[in-house]
């Protein structure tokens, strides 16, 4: 099976491997390494190869927001 190539604006080049129905992974490919990262599908598209760039881009930029914002906790002091 065929996965779609994307290189982020970084240069980092990833497979876009659809793993559920609702899940897809951006696996890391040829010197790319930063780890794997899993994003939820959206809603509007069921081939990663019906993407556009920019689309792609979005998906992994949504993610790293996500993951870089740390919560504060409401029962520390």
């Amino acid at each position: 099976m065929a996965y779609r190539k994307f290189t982020d604006r970084e240069g980092n080049a990833w497979e876009i491997r659809d793993r559920s129905s609702s899940e897809w992974s951006f696996e890391p490919i040829a010197g790319n390494s930063k780890p794997a990262v899993s994003v939820a599908r959206p809603g509007y598209e069921a081939d990663p190869f019906e993407l556009s760039h920019e689309e792609c881009q979005r998906l992994l930029d949504a993610n790293d927001r996500g993951r870089s914002k740390a919560r504060k906790s409401p029962f520390a002091d």
